[in-house]
């Protein structure tokens, strides 16, 4: 689509009860980031109150009709992606406004291929449109949903705010603190901006499109006061010389509703000695077999899905279910030739008379997926009416790489979509339910934590990836010969498993930060997948590394994880920029003393501006001598290199010699030892402190 073009959704497709919009954008760095943000707007064009301003904060609004899902990885990147479910928005509601904006003085000229697109609830393409010219402006509005004669329509709209989201947000009617976007303006050293004409009364309704943003000018980002604080707002920003300003009162509540978290620390037990084991809902001990362990795990996933509202959400958003009211069904027997289908689940959604319905079918315990299985369950879904089958299983789904092969009857009228989830996938949702962004009620976070003790109990099964796959070892012993030759189908096995191992490793530790944590993708974008997975497993039968970057929200740098499989040796590592004002020295010794509880052998490499590498050396022989690391020549410091190393696990599984046991402590070792110490800088000296080496 165009600029200004629109276009009825009727036309495109018949299943757009629910649809999903992605937002998706590119940087050369692999760094670059935006917030996603929905306006539900009423017909004067404004929002009804503040709980119909959709962000991170407060990511469900319309009674559940809109919910943002985070990012996902995808083949050359990532997208964060807003679940739509039109026909349960309220009436009231007549537009619905998808918007992202950037913070920290930072522009979405900085960023490459700003797109967006939208898909129907099987998951087909129905729109895409790309944002031009949107360079010096710090929020911009992607398209809109909108109702027409009973229809709802899209427009593409790729108008930018150089006054960022407060100024977006005031303009739609939301209560924003001006004394916080002040004061954040003036933390940019920028003057509060100016507001063009016609902005902050609202557009007018006649125009189509809202007019041009103004002059650039820093970004004010919603106050902590009235959304809750983010690492990156300037209420979170570092103390500057001097005393601090005292922090300013709150001029009104948070706009997202109180919801209920577990507390990390358990409270004292009140057993007589450790040998008494607490009683669980979901029991584990008696499991034998795998069919009990697919069978009790289906029955427990399903049944906390169906009496958690926003856990069963989360996991059925993504899928195109509608938000209403949901049952769930195990061991269903369904017609099929001669011989009926038992699917391990059903899982049924109604929301204004209608259904929407998905057969389930579940591995546990590493079991793979069977083919003529799926394919069974996506005839039965067709001739039924059923919109998807989703399969559960240990293996994590890659882009242009599917699990199961099916055959789709194009003759079908109907069409059946067909998703994938993994167990990993799960509890990471389970996670950020119960510690971070909570649920309604004690009782669900409870539900949600005997969920979560089952699935990481070791005899359930469910455990996500945790095997490298059989060509784990004659691609080790290739390159340990050096008979491993380019081509080899082996060596793309094993840089499949690796892509897959990363993923995981970013579920789980985004569930326990609380955080978003993706793989960052440096290749082309809209490049083939299967093509870059063979450039990289060529680059494997050359060099012998297995190379990863993960992207952690709030962190400095991307943590850069290389297995060197010649060398046995694994290294997580990442680059600090250092943009501090200070002599060398003083830059180096502030470094040192942020990292006083990180592992003494540490390595830290100088990064220069211009070519050649600057000196480097371990913490233990840096903390008397920082001098060491500062470069001879005078060549200027642009950041440092922090890197650990650790000895690789062997086996292809996840024992504790394994491969991927070793991956998941080193990256957890280097993240809580070093990374969570560069996170926030430590307190500046004064000046008449700061040494003048």
């Amino acid at each position: 689509m165009v600029k200004g073009a629109n276009v009825g959704l009727a036309a495109l497709s018949e299943d757009v009860g629910s649809v999903m919009v992605s937002l998706g954008w590119s940087s050369a760095t692999g760094e670059g980031d935006a917030d996603v943000s929905v306006l539900l707007l009423d017909g004067a064009g404004k929002v009804r109150s503040d709980v119909d301003f959709c962000f991170y904060n407060n990511p469900v609004a319309g009674n559940g009709s809109v919910q943002l899902l985070g990012k996902t990885p995808t083949a050359d990147g990532s997208e964060d992606r807003i679940s739509f479910d039109l026909d349960a928005v309220p009436e009231e509601i007549d537009k619905v406004v998808v918007a992202a904006s950037r913070y920290g003085g930072s522009r979405f000229g900085e960023l490459d291929d700003l797109r967006l697109t939208l898909a129907d609830s099987a998951g087909d393409g129905l729109v895409r449109f790309a944002v031009e010219e949107a360079d010096e402006v710090s929020a911009v509005i992607f398209g809109e949903l909108y109702r027409r004669s009973g229809e709802w329509k899209f427009r593409a709209v790729g108008q930018g705010y150089a006054s960022g989201l407060a100024g977006l947000a005031t303009d739609y009617g939301v209560d924003i603190d001006d004394d916080a976007a002040e004061e954040d303006a003036r933390e940019q050293g920028e003057q509060e901006p100016e507001r063009d004409q016609g902005q902050g009364q609202g557009y007018a309704e006649e125009a189509p499109l809202p007019e041009p943003a103004g002059q650039p000018a820093a970004p004010a980002r919603v106050p902590a006061q009235a959304t809750g604080a983010r690492a990156d707002d300037a209420s979170a920003a570092p103390a500057q010389d001097g005393p601090a300003a005292p922090p300013k009162p709150a001029r009104r509540p948070r706009t997202a509703k109180k919801k209920v978290t577990l507390p990390r620390t358990a409270r004292k037990s009140l057993a007589d000695n450790e040998s008494w084991r607490s009683a669980r809902l979901f029991p584990v001990s008696a499991l034998k077999s795998d069919r009990e362990r697919e069978t009790r795990a289906t029955s427990v996933v399903l049944s906390v899905m169906a009496q958690v509202p926003e856990f069963g959400r989360r996991l059925t958003a993504g899928f195109g279910a509608p938000a209403g009211r949901m049952e769930t069904f195990t061991e269903v027997t369904l017609p099929h030739g001669e011989s009926p289908r038992r699917p391990d689940g059903v899982v049924r959604v109604e929301r204004a008379g209608k259904l929407w319905t998905a057969l389930v079918e579940t591995k546990t315990n590493g079991n793979a997926l069977k083919p003529d299985q799926v394919q069974a369950y996506m005839d039965i879904a067709a001739r039924r009416g059923y919109e998807a089958v989703i399969t559960l299983s240990n293996d994590v789904a890659l882009d242009g790489s599917p699990l199961v092969d099916v055959r789709i009857d194009g003759r079908r009228k109907h069409k059946v979509a067909l998703w994938h989830l993994s167990w990993a996938e799960v509890v990471h949702q389970a996670q950020m339910l119960i510690r971070h962004e909570g649920v309604g009620n004690a009782a669900h976070a409870w539900l949600l934590q005997e969920l979560l003790h089952y699935l990481q109990h070791e005899n359930s099964g469910c455990h996500g990836f945790q095997n490298m796959g059989a060509a784990w070892v004659p691609v080790r012993r290739g390159i340990d010969d050096e008979t491993l030759c380019q081509g080899d189908a082996r060596a793309l096995e094993v840089i499949e498993n690796w892509e897959r191992l990363v993923r995981q490793v970013c579920l789980r530790l985004g569930g326990e930060l609380g955080q978003k944590v993706l793989p960052v993708q440096r290749a082309r974008r809209g490049s083939d997948p299967g093509v870059r997975r063979a450039e990289l497993a060529d680059h494997l039968c050359e060099q012998g590394r297995l190379n990863a970057e993960i992207r952690i929200e709030g962190t400095p740098g991307v943590l850069a994880i290389t297995a060197d499989l010649r060398t046995g040796k694994l290294r997580t590592s990442i680059e600090v920029p250092s943009a501090e004002p200070g002599y060398p020295l003083s830059r180096v010794k502030r470094l040192i003393r942020r990292l006083a509880e990180a592992p003494a052998d540490l390595h830290i490499e100088t990064l220069v501006d211009g070519p050649g590498a600057g000196p480097r050396g371990t913490l233990e022989r840096l903390r008397p001598e920082p001098a060491d690391i500062v470069p001879k020549d005078g060549a200027q410091i642009t950041g440092f290199r922090l890197s650990l190393f650790k000895g690789m696990g062997s086996g292809r599984g996840s024992a504790e010699t394994g491969f991927i046991r070793s991956v998941d402590e080193a990256v957890d070792r280097f993240h809580a030892q070093v990374v969570a110490q560069v996170e926030a800088p430590a307190p500046r000296r004064s000046r008449s402190e700061e040494p003048t080496g």
